[in-house]
């Protein structure tokens, strides 16, 4: 974490619909799809920079990609922000246009030498 700041928020909201149930399961959600947040695992992140990205992948594919079952839908449909339901596909197609668009990669990242595999 880098930083913590503190606002009130001041309204009527009805007491029947205030509940931390939705931000709790949002949790459990990320907690189980990326194991980078639970505790005493080896898929962490050494760079604060490729945490963000693995987030907004999760996230992503969460409103984008996956097909709900409660809604038979993603929510970005449900919600009007999308038309049709995307594919892992119609992703990479967006990103090799954003880094065509910036006449480059969007990351830093370099894949590490391929490693010679013997059988014996």
């Amino acid at each position: 974490m880098v930083g913590v700041q503190r606002e009130t928020v001041c309204g009527t909201p009805e007491l029947r619909n205030v509940s931390t149930s939705f931000v709790e399961r949002q949790n459990l959600t990320m907690r189980m799809g990326m194991r980078r947040f639970t505790r005493l695992t080896n898929a962490f992140s050494k760079r604060l920079e490729n945490h963000k990205y693995a987030v907004a992948l999760h996230y992503f594919h969460y409103n984008f990609i996956r097909v709900h079952l409660t809604i038979k839908t993603s929510p970005a449909v449900a919600a009007g922000v999308a038309n049709k339901v995307w594919t892992m596909l119609d992703f990479v197609k967006m990103l090799e246009r954003e880094e065509e668009l910036l006449g480059g990669r969007l990351s830093d990242y370099k894949a590490s030498p391929k490693k010679k595999h013997f059988l014996g």
